[in-house]
């Protein structure tokens, strides 16, 4: 049985995959069997735990083999036994995100995947920019019970961060996912903490982590990883396991 179902949302471009790649990292460092799973068309949520590669897509196989597609042709295991899936999306400028996202669900759910694979923490990886009915799947689905939104003190981020707040708040009057705080990945703007904790007030949320801008997260990823593979003693490591103790004490 799956202990902890979560859902990371986010602006794009604010840090929110290399967040999730690296408390996948620390979470399996504490021997938990994780799950990633990218809810983004793009697709690179997972490609930091997977050495820097892109994996096949869950459309993109649903294309190609129909029927005979198996789960290892969707889950792939990368740094510390993470188990990763990235949904994929249409072709640019056809067909609908969102909806590829729910096709993507329910062919893991066909498979079986998390009888299959027994995953301790699933953790949704999902583009937060919008929030239709596609993107809002892990929460409107009851696939995810606890929500954290990426965020930096860049007043669109936060616009942003109010958008998947109201609509977490929606979702939890009808007993689905309830919104655990906000994750502050700094882009170090002048007053950027008490900036969002101002925001936090309005939300009516929490900051339950605050990390701090550092080269090492670009370093880690222009190795094709996370921190805790590619670099042996970044004070980063420390922040983000930090992150997974308050998660996992939520």
């Amino acid at each position: 049985m799956i202990q902890r179902k979560i859902a990371i949302y986010g602006k794009g471009g604010i840090g929110k995959s290399t967040t999730t790649s690296n408390l996948s990292a620390a979470l399996a460092g504490k021997g938990y069997r994780v799950m990633q799973i990218g809810c983004d068309p793009k697709a690179d949520s997972t490609k930091n735990l997977m050495g820097g590669q892109r994996i096949p897509t869950v459309l993109e196989q649903i294309r190609q083999k129909g029927d005979a597609i198996k789960l290892e042709d969707i889950v792939f295991t990368g740094f510390g036994g993470v188990l990763c899936v990235e949904s994929g999306g249409p072709t640019p400028g056809v067909g609908c995100a969102g909806r590829g996202i729910i096709s993507a669900f329910e062919q893991l759910e066909s498979l079986d995947a998390f009888a299959v694979y027994r995953p301790d923490i699933v953790i949704y990886d999902v583009l937060g920019d919008v929030v239709c009915g596609g993107f809002a799947m892990p929460i409107r689905g009851g696939y995810a019970r606890e929500v954290y939104i990426v965020s930096s003190g860049e007043m669109m981020s936060l616009y942003a961060a109010n958008n998947i707040a109201t609509a977490i708040r929606g979702f939890g009057k009808r007993g689905y996912a309830k919104l655990q705080g906000l994750i502050l990945n700094a882009k170090n703007i002048e007053n950027e903490r008490q900036i969002v904790d101002r925001a936090v007030q309005e939300i009516d949320t929490r900051v339950i982590q605050y990390i701090p801008r550092s080269p090492d997260i670009q370093s880690a990823e222009a190795r094709g990883g996370t921190v805790f593979e590619t670099l042996e003693s970044s004070p980063m490591q420390a922040v983000y396991s930090e992150l997974a103790e308050k998660i996992l004490s939520a």
